[in-house]
């Protein structure tokens, strides 16, 4: 038998130290380090530029990025930035950051607050695990809610028209225009 007295905790008061073949040791600890490094998330830094006049239909298509990327497990750094006497106006830009912040609130959270930094003005967004576990129950919650129905009988041809409060519908015979078209074709 090789065996050797390996000191197993260190830093424990006394040190611990076991009767054990060291070689096997130091496999067993090269596995487990291996398995923590696997299970670690990698969670990089991305990074969304904005301007201060930007577009509603460019505000959406880069905020939906930025969900995503927060969805996807990433931390966002997201940057104003200021061009000539814009930079006189920070609260338009910390109106923006703000919006982008209520916008994406179901998936993240706001690490560091907004500050500016020369003529950009940078706020750090990192994904929120419990914000994502309440929104995908709420997902859950609302596709249950809306449950397939079970399909109607086609309507016969000669069945009545009326509608579900009693009434018929508001067609006129056939020949006859409708007054809301008569009305428009006079003006």
């Amino acid at each position: 038998m090789d065996l050797d007295l390996v000191e197993v905790a260190p830093q424990a008061s006394p040190p611990v130290c076991r009767i054990m073949d060291y070689n096997k040791f130091k496999f067993d600890e090269a596995q487990r380090a291996r398995e923590s490094r696997r299970k670690s998330t990698n969670a990089s830094l991305k990074e969304m530029k904005y301007r201060l006049k930007i577009g509603p239909g460019d505000f959406d298509t880069k905020t939906r990025k930025v969900a995503g990327f927060l969805a996807d497990g990433h931390k966002v750094k997201i940057t104003i930035m200021f061009r000539g006497r814009e930079v006189e106006r920070p609260q338009f830009g910390q109106d923006i950051l703000n919006r982008i912040a209520d916008t994406v609130s179901t998936v993240g959270k706001v690490e560091s607050m907004p500050r500016l930094d020369g003529r950009n003005m940078v706020m750090v967004l990192a994904p929120d695990k419990r914000a994502q576990a309440a929104a995908h129950a709420n997902r859950a919650h609302a596709a249950d809610a809306e449950a397939p129905r079970a399909p109607t009988a086609p309507e016969e041809p000669g069945a009545s028209r009326e509608s579900a409060n009693g009434r018929r519908p508001a067609v006129p015979p056939v020949g006859q225009a409708s007054p809301i078209y008569e009305r428009s074709r006079s003006t």
